[in-house]
């Protein structure tokens, strides 16, 4: 039987949308598309708390978990990498 490459594999669970969001954006940062499930039941309040499971495909599995090793590894945020706006424009738009 042959496996398809494109078959999708959970790359790793967790507890919060925006970190599986934060896992999603930079693993797109390398080339790897990835997608959440689980994030409509994530946020209740229940005795079994919901997860979101980082989505894969199989051929990227490897890649995958090496950057995410790499980024649960790493101590410091890059800045220079984060875009955290316009820092001369206001919030409220009347600039």
């Amino acid at each position: 039987m042959t496996v398809d490459p494109n078959n999708p594999e959970i790359l790793t669970s967790v507890t919060s949308d925006i970190e599986a969001a934060a896992i999603v954006a930079a693993l797109a940062a390398q080339g790897i598309e990835a997608s959440t499930t689980g994030g409509f039941t994530a946020g209740f309040r229940a005795e079994a708390p919901g997860v979101i499971n980082v989505i894969v495909r199989q051929q990227d599995l490897i890649r995958a978990l090496q950057i995410f090793n790499h980024l649960k590894e790493a101590d410091d945020l890059d800045w220079s990498q984060v875009d955290v706006g316009d820092p001369d424009k206001d919030d409220d738009g009347d600039d």
